[in-house]
């Protein structure tokens, strides 16, 4: 797996990034889950400001296919949200759910991406503020930059860049402690704010997953969806076409929806859990992790002296069964690339337990105790389960 991520020209663990900004500041609170900065804007020492960016990834590139082989316009819909969630539910695990200014940059190649797909785009993003402001998020979207870079982009890039400001006694930042159990949320089903069924993928791993599930005829039909410098041994090496078909609780679902299923936003249920864990009893919520790059090995970019034992994880949905099927990725590999139907993870005192996994129910997502946290010398995680006992 490792193999076939270095010949594509990506990393699931980011290493050279981590090693590029060991150096740098981070911020306020070096262990909240975003980087927490002086207010700047207002000058107040009760505040604090929360700047985020970041994109779709080469999930585009699907959407791309997608778009070209069925001429369906929707999945770039999911696109948008894919770029605004991997945003706000970071924001969401300092505690900042309202307020939040959002600009979008995105730069296409003109010949090759037409106006229908910007324009749905910009739907998108409006359509996913005002269906989060029915459930108190406060969105505001502030324009950006849509640019014809034909030259540097092969197809198209989605990205946003965040920005709220905050008090500082409302913040989340994670101590996680021995003791701890681990609440995780499902990112597969449908949410009650879903109007389908979502497979669970975020915005994730899509470069293993396009070119491990998908069929080298597409290598033929669309050579702008890859990079030509890619060795062609691992481009488009799986066997699936599109727009075959998966049957999922009584659902017939396209294999290529199924895998560009738009990045669930978890900010409703956290919303709703800020609210009962409110005033001095948000310290009651000593961890909240978004389980994007890394997968299930995220958390422990934010630990100390801790083992976090991941030991009654949910049941793999059929969507990361597939990508292991047809890969033939160890499972170890799978749970440090994707998330494997948990992207949201609470770390709580065993007595609050209870109270976030009803939260989560309420909205119909699946929810309940999946580890736990124990003390250490240095830091780890474990994942213990059918496949495996997996150390990271």
């Amino acid at each position: 797996m490792n193999y076939k991520y270095d010949l594509r020209g990506v990393s699931a663990t980011k290493d050279e990034v981590h090693a590029a900004i060991k150096h740098m500041d981070k911020g306020l609170y070096p262990m909240a889950f975003c980087k927490v900065l002086p207010d700047v804007v207002g000058g107040s020492q009760r505040h604090c400001n929360i700047m985020h960016a970041d994109t779709a990834g080469t999930k585009t590139s699907l959407a791309y296919l997608y778009w070209k082989e069925t001429g369906d316009l929707s999945v770039w819909k999911g696109i948008a949200q894919d770029a605004l969630v991997m945003n706000l539910d970071d924001m969401a695990c300092v505690g900042c759910t309202d307020g939040i200014l959002v600009s979008s940059t995105i730069g296409r190649n003109k010949n090759l991406v037409t106006g229908e797909v910007i324009a749905t785009l910009i739907q998108a993003a409006q359509d996913f503020v005002e269906n989060m402001a029915q459930h108190g998020i406060g969105l505001h979207l502030a324009g950006g930059e849509t640019a014809d870079v034909g030259d540097i982009v092969r197809t198209i890039d989605v990205g946003y860049t965040t920005f709220a400001r905050m008090k500082r006694n409302e913040l989340i930042v994670n101590d996680i402690q021995a003791g701890d159990v681990i609440v995780g949320l499902a990112s597969h089903g449908q949410a009650s704010y879903e109007t389908e069924y979502n497979g669970g993928m975020g915005s994730n791993g899509l470069t293993s997953a396009r070119h491990d599930v998908f069929s080298k005829i597409y290598a033929e039909k669309y050579p702008d969806s890859f990079d030509p410098n890619t060795p062609a041994e691992v481009i488009y090496t799986g066997s699936k076409r599109l727009t075959d078909l998966v049957e999922i609780n009584g659902q017939e679902i396209p294999v290529g929806k199924l895998v560009l299923s738009p990045t669930r936003t978890y900010l409703p249920v956290i919303q709703r859990a800020l609210e009962e864990f409110k005033g001095k009893n948000r310290k009651r919520i000593h961890g909240l992790i978004h389980c994007s790059g890394g997968g299930q090995t995220k958390v422990k970019h934010f630990l100390k002296d801790k083992r976090v034992v991941k030991d009654k994880l949910m049941e793999i949905p059929p969507l990361f069964e597939l990508i292991q099927q047809e890969s033939g990725t160890g499972w170890r590999e799978m749970y440090q690339v994707f998330n494997m139907g948990q992207r949201l993870e609470f770390y709580v005192s065993p007595k609050d337990a209870q109270t976030l996994i009803d939260i989560a129910r309420s909205f119909q997502i699946d929810a309940q105790v999946v580890g736990h946290v124990e003390a250490m010398q240095g830091e780890q995680v474990v994942v213990d389960g059918a496949h495996g006992r997996f150390e990271y």
